[in-house]
């Protein structure tokens, strides 16, 4: 049994905005090191490339250098001499050094994005395939939401630290200390007072970027709240107008943009503060060096244009300072959201080593033999069950909700696996069938019918990809649908919108059976296929259900016990076990169970 498990079918919780990743929200990693070790792999093919990004951005950090040693050079040998010669050949030197440099960058940005979006479309597909492969058990207790956001939000957050801020932290780092270096071995003295600036302006970038941090992230946070309250809100506008709640929804909106308010004017203060307070430490490197250098020039200890070479670098150092700062978030976050993504890459693919089919056609008997089943260990929602379904015979399961009539279904499907029991087809386990080939001898019709984005027609060909055009318009005939479909704007190439909502509830459901119909299944489960219709629509999609049920084995779940009056063997199924079984007339007569879940429906009697 799957570790995944939850701990009740029928007691998932629905995870709302809440519970999601917060957009925009900074993640820290658990562990940095195997976050960016596992990242390697997937850049591990474009080794050449990346050292081709590397030797250019070494390349041109030093050419970055080299421009304010170029200007002090031209002060001191060229301007204190009144050279206009050797001005005009050192500023074209100047401007082809700036176009390489330039262009340097503009090419290493260039490959970057491409190794970095060729590992990245790697990265998202693995993640996508390996998400196919799960087990459905999985999916109960995991939210679409979380599973979207690391698809998006985790690979994007990964695409801007590899492909913008990976490049941009080396040549920031090379720049830094490389003008370290380059006063150093222009002027010792000029170079150690530098250095008394250097930690105020360290410490004075980290309180500003991490106050930042702070003030972004609970910016984020509130963010999301509103995000849910406006969702809720949109979304249940009917509800909220029926019992005239409209000034609590309002309320609550406006007191949680004030949160919203206070946190933005927090973040955005401290976040406003970096660029000036940044310019103002420039400037006092500026100050300290222009003092220290006059002095000692006065000396004679060094030249006017070592001093206006170290005024452009202690302008220049400032700015790779601040982009470490703001890049901190970005690594942090594309570190955190890769370890997200590798949680899911790590989760075992659901197993199927089992090479056998299932022999066509069915003749022989379905039947589970004292099967037990819980989704949590100690807790069996099924309970030693044990009846035979004959081939192409219809088989009803009645209960109240919760009984683990759905649960049935989902162990003859192997979406989850039995704790004990077996389940045969022909006298044979299901467990040494593939998946793959017994879900192909099953059709599902669900209450809640999922229909794709795209035309009508290829929702229906989903049933059976390589079907016909004819062979799609025929099903349709079958399943009742053809009349609604060649109504519509554009008839069968009607383009669907999210969930088919512009279709009824009916149109939905007869269009999973055509789907149905064109797969041509052995097996047939219907589950509340008509429950969410009105009468005459259930007539209707009772109609192509015949059609559909004739020569198939069926398992029927139904609370319209009209629906299943027909059916060969009703099961009444309660808190896992089966309580009475028979047909609809012998069940009647015993007056047990199903009589009175009969006669309330029909006759208003009370159980």
């Amino acid at each position: 049994m799957s570790r995944y498990q939850p701990s009740g079918r029928d007691n998932h919780k629905h995870i709302g905005i809440g519970n999601a990743v917060q957009p925009g929200k900074i993640e820290k990693p658990k562990n940095s090191a195997a976050a960016v070790h596992r990242l390697l792999r997937y850049l591990s093919p474009f080794r050449p490339k990346l050292l081709v990004v590397a030797v250019l951005v070494v390349l041109y950090s030093l050419l970055g250098l080299s421009g304010p040693y170029l200007i002090g050079l031209a002060i001191d040998r060229f301007m204190v001499e009144k050279n206009i010669a050797g001005l005009e050949r050192i500023a074209l030197l100047m401007l082809l050094v700036y176009l390489i440099y330039n262009l340097f960058q503009l090419i290493s940005g260039w490959i970057m994005a491409k190794v970095s979006q060729t590992a990245l479309k790697q990265l998202s597909g693995d993640l996508f395939t390996h998400i196919q492969t799960l087990p459905v058990s999985y999916f109960d207790h995991t939210s679409p939401g979380s599973l979207m956001s690391r698809l998006t939000n985790d690979t994007d957050a990964i695409n801007q630290a590899i492909s913008q801020n990976v490049t941009s932290l080396v040549a920031s780092v090379l720049s830094l200390l490389g003008i370290m270096v380059a006063m150093f071995l222009l002027n010792f003295w000029l170079a150690l007072s530098a250095l008394l600036v250097i930690p105020v302006m360290f410490w004075f970038t980290q309180f500003i970027a991490r106050n930042t941090r702070k003030g972004f992230r609970e910016l984020q946070k509130q963010l999301g709240e509103m995000y849910g309250v406006m969702e809720e809100s949109i979304s249940g506008l009917k509800v909220i107008k029926a019992f005239r709640r409209n000034e609590e929804v309002i309320e609550r909106f406006q007191s949680q943009n004030d949160k919203v308010f206070k946190a933005a004017v927090y973040a955005n203060s401290y976040a406003m503060m970096l660029m000036p307070l940044t310019n103002v430490l420039g400037n006092l490197f500026v100050i300290v060096i222009a003092f220290v250098g006059g002095w000692i020039a006065l000396k004679g200890m060094v030249t006017v244009g070592v001093i206006a070479t170290f005024i452009i670098y202690g302008q220049n150092f400032i700015q790779p300072l601040r982009q470490l700062a703001n890049m901190y978030n970005i690594i942090q976050a594309a570190l955190a959201g890769s370890e997200r993504i590798f949680e899911i890459l790590d989760i075992p693919s659901e197993v199927d080593t089992t090479v056998t089919t299932v022999p066509s056609p069915i003749n022989g008997t379905i039947r589970f033999d004292h099967v037990r089943f819980g989704y949590q260990k100690g807790i069996s929602v099924v309970k030693d069950m044990t009846f035979d379904a004959a081939p192409g015979k219809t088989i009803a399961l009645v209960g109240p909700t919760g009984a683990g009539k759905t649960t049935i279904i989902n162990l003859l499907t192997r979406f989850y696996e039995l704790s004990s029991g077996v389940i045969t087809i022909a006298g044979k386990d299901i467990r040494d069938y593939s998946k793959a080939d017994l879900r192909r001898k099953i059709g599902l019709v669900l209450q809640d019918t999922f229909l794709f984005s795209g035309t009508v027609l290829e929702n229906i060909r989903f049933g059976r990809l390589d079907a016909t055009d004819s062979e799609c318009h025929q099903a349709a005939k079958l399943a009742e649908a053809d009349e609604f479909i060649r109504q519509l704007p554009e008839g069968y190439n009607t383009i669907l919108s999210e969930r088919a909502g512009n279709l009824s509830q009916g149109q939905r459901q007869l269009l999973a059976i055509t789907r149905v119909i064109l797969a041509n299944p052995e097996i047939l489960i219907l589950d509340e296929a008509t429950s969410s219709v009105d009468t005459r629509t259930e007539l209707r999609i009772q109609k192509a259900l015949l059609t559909l049920m004739k020569g198939r084995t069926s398992f029927v779940i139904a609370h319209r016990l009209s629906t299943i009056r027909e059916a060969d063997l009703l099961l009444v199924i309660d808190k896992g076990t089966i309580v009475e079984k028979g047909t609809h007339q012998e069940l009647l007569d015993q007056q047990g169970t199903y009589s009175k879940l009969y006669l309330s429906q029909f006759k208003g009697l009370a159980i």
